[in-house]
């Protein structure tokens, strides 16, 4: 589905960032993965060519470092001659009540979560006008919709995501470059699998489907927007949730 597409996804070393980069690859996609670490990057492509898959590389820059970002960008255009899609995954949650969060923790939530996609999402722009078109997708949130009892500081960076991304969809439109965010419910990521089982049970009653989502759930919603199948969908929030509501 993404044959010749070359594609850049940050946060793709684990959970749904690295299951979205296999299932890229697998579409014979080239895939470049981001990473913060040099160890979590060169684990992820370990682990890719376990899997006899070797059309991905991957590189741990900095996200909030403009011109480091703009310097990788080009130099992945020069050596692919274009960029197709970005998946702008990376990011971070919390849970702190407002009284226990310090203004360094809410400044690093907004800073990953909300600069960082400014900051990839500039940078990829350019490139994207020279091919006539390309796909830039969000990782958004459920708690984007509804919001969240505690740690506010991680809905508000999704509801920034969201707007970010209806507003993009239509400032892009005209240079055809379709932006568009997935919006996971609870999903089984690292982060929710080390959850005990008293906390996971009352979270499935929520889930009309009955289960919590695996992370290809996501990774196939990301496929298809990036593939040409959603070539008339833009400026669209698509949830991924079982139908949760809290």
């Amino acid at each position: 589905m993404l044959e010749g597409k070359v594609a850049i996804i940050t946060g793709g070393t684990r959970g749904i960032g690295f299951e979205t980069s296999k299932l890229f690859a697998k579409n014979k996609a080239n895939v470049i993965l981001l990473g913060s670490r040099e160890e979590t990057v060169n684990k992820a492509l370990e682990d890719l060519k376990k899997e006899g898959i070797s059309n991905v590389e991957g590189y741990y820059p900095n996200l909030n470092n403009y011109e480091e970002i703009e310097n990788l960008f080009s130099s992945i255009k020069e050596n692919y001659g274009h960029i197709d899609i970005l998946i702008n995954n990376a990011g971070i949650s919390a849970s702190k009540p407002i009284e226990d969060t310090t203004v360094e923790e809410f400044d690093r939530i907004m800073s990953l979560n909300v600069n960082a996609m400014f900051y990839t999402t500039k940078a990829v722009v350019p490139f994207l006008k020279e091919n006539n078109g390309g796909v830039i997708l969000n990782t958004s949130s459920m708690v984007s919709i509804y919001g969240q009892p505690s740690g506010v500081g991680y809905p508000a960076s999704k509801f920034a995501v969201n707007g970010f991304t209806k507003s993009l969809a239509r400032e892009l439109g005209k240079y055809n470059i379709r932006v568009n965010a997935v919006a996971p419910g609870v999903t089984n990521t690292d982060m929710v699998s080390n959850l005990p089982k008293e906390v996971i049970e009352p979270l499935l009653k929520t889930i009309p489907l009955g289960r919590i989502g695996e992370p290809i759930d996501v990774a196939n919603a990301f496929l298809y927007l990036a593939s040409d199948m959603a070539s008339y969908v833009t400026g669209n929030i698509l949830s991924v949730d079982g139908a949760a509501r809290s």
